[in-house]
């Protein structure tokens, strides 16, 4: 009876963690396309806004103990520093200059462009079947984007460096992380205030300080309010993708991402009333056909892996 109730209250706190991620990483996106329609915020500031809120959860959650910081010397992570504000403040770019679903379909580039930068500087090698699965990935995000009727050629630079700077950093996370000995939260909590820092020299050059669209500028209560609000959802997102790796598994996980991948496709359209034509729907499609091959072969793999191990004597 008691190991019932222990297992009942583990699912509930999972299923609670599972909402969490969906609503907060949902939100977010569409938290941010409000404010730069509506109210054209600066999109800088708000990175900042969202590092500086980042941190500040972070402080509150190493003070309720749940996790311990780590002293790191800032100078072994200067260089990621740098690439989390690019990596934020140019999908946010990418957000603000394009449509919901090129945004999104955007992003599913990062695993090819991944696996390219670890092929090519860490000499990893990828099974021909993963390589495969990168053909109607990149084709999907092609055919989305020529034939999005609100294409432009500004939003499209963002997006590739987007893409190209998110894969930076996941790749040099990774290997920060195994290099330093850190969980993601400790090596976040350094992170933060260093990327705040890096922003706030680089505002003022980038962005008007006063006057309509600067950073004090006229603006209204509801305006800060949502953009507040948009650093508490960006610090759920971050927690809640740590507590989800860790409590449940990498099947739970990635499946969980093609869900939300779906939902904010189709609450960009009904939100936003962003066009979809027939071509573009298929390129969604193939994108997703790809992802979803992707996850399948590498898990397949992963428990391959496993299996061989657990045999040797």
């Amino acid at each position: 009876m008691v190991e019932r109730l222990v297992s009942l209250s583990a699912n509930r706190r999972i299923i609670a963690g599972l909402l969490v991620n969906l609503l907060s990483s949902i939100c977010i996106v569409f938290i941010n396309k409000w404010i730069y329609v509506h109210y054209g915020f600066p999109n800088m500031t708000l990175t900042l806004v969202h590092f500086v809120v980042t941190w500040l959860g972070l402080y509150v959650c190493q003070k309720m103990d749940m996790f311990s910081p780590k002293s790191l010397p800032i100078r072994r992570i200067v260089w990621l520093a740098l690439s989390f504000c690019g990596f934020v403040a140019f999908t946010n770019l990418s957000l603000q200059n394009n449509s919901i679903g090129t945004y999104q379909l955007a992003k599913a580039m990062t695993t090819p462009v991944i696996i390219l930068i670890q092929t090519t500087y860490y000499k990893k090698t990828f099974s021909t079947k993963i390589k495969l699965t990168l053909v109607p990935i990149t084709l999907g995000v092609i055919l989305n984007s020529y034939y999005d009727v609100r294409f432009n050629m500004l939003g499209t630079v963002f997006a590739s460096l987007g893409v190209l700077v998110t894969s930076l950093y996941q790749v040099w996370v990774g290997a920060k992380q195994h290099e330093l000995q850190v969980n993601s939260m400790q090596l976040l909590y350094y992170q933060a205030p260093l990327s705040s820092g890096f922003l706030l020299c680089i505002v003022p050059v980038f962005e008007p300080l006063t006057g309509d669209g600067g950073i004090f500028g006229p603006w209204s209560l509801p305006a800060l309010v949502t953009v507040v609000f948009s650093g508490v959802v960006a610090f759920l997102v971050n927690l809640s993708i740590y507590w989800i790796i860790g409590n449940t598994s990498a099947v739970t996980y990635n499946m969980f991402g093609h869900f939300k991948f779906c939902i904010t496709l189709i609450g960009g359209y009904v939100l936003f009333q962003d066009p979809l034509s027939l071509n573009q729907a298929l390129g969604i499609l193939c994108t997703l056909a790809g992802i979803l091959s992707y996850t399948h072969i590498k898990l397949m793999e992963q428990e391959e892996g496993k299996s061989r191990l657990a045999q040797r004597p």
